[in-house]
């Protein structure tokens, strides 16, 4: 039988790809502190390129070698949203940012969070992942460190804001267009599933 390209293949907690995700985790703070302290532009930016390149690398290795964990399968989302909210958090404290984006991104991720709690009433902790979340996921990564890149003067910085903010708005669309996906997913698994105990 073949396994599924998603499926948890090993329940080892010591595997490279959790490693690199442990890795991602890290530099969530250090992301932070480098662009609101110093205000080092530069090496934030490189921070949240590294931290793309091994969210790709991290799913790579683990569907390469077999070693698709459940502990992977959480961690890997979190450090995305962890991610996104320092770079959300730290690009509108800079004013890079409007607080009305950070709004709908958040937005998105408590009414989530909210129907989360009679899933997990029936026994279900979380939905599939969506093609559509990933791509929202990407965009998003892509966005921040262009739009912190269109914070400095010049044609780089200009043709950089212009991209970033097409990443982040066609990424917030798709966003909560996979919101709405979820949405309708928890709804049958509602309909379908009696509460636990």
């Amino acid at each position: 039988m073949k396994v599924q390209e998603t499926e948890v293949q090993t329940d080892r907690i010591l595997t490279v790809p959790n490693i690199i995700s442990f890795i991602r985790l890290l530099g969530v703070p250090l992301f932070l502190w480098l662009i609101l302290v110093p205000e080092a532009d530069g090496w934030a930016l490189v921070l949240l390129i590294a931290s793309g390149i091994s969210d790709w690398l991290d799913g790579k290795i683990a569907r390469a070698t077999g070693q698709i964990s459940r502990l992977g399968q959480i961690l890997d989302p979190i450090a995305d949203r962890l991610y996104i909210a320092a770079a959300l958090l730290g690009l509108a404290l800079r004013g890079i940012i409007p607080w009305w984006l950070v709004g709908l991104l958040v937005a998105r991720d408590v009414l989530l969070a909210l129907v989360l709690i009679p899933l997990k009433r029936r026994g279900v902790v979380g939905l599939p992942v969506h093609f559509l979340g990933k791509a929202a996921t990407f965009c998003l990564l892509y966005a921040f460190p262009l739009l912190l890149l269109g914070d400095s003067a010049g044609t780089l910085g200009e043709v950089a804001r212009v991209l970033g903010w097409a990443f982040a708005l066609w990424g917030t669309g798709l966003y909560w267009y996979a919101a709405l996906l979820y949405l309708e997913q928890a709804r049958r698994v509602i309909r379908d599933y009696p509460v636990r105990g």
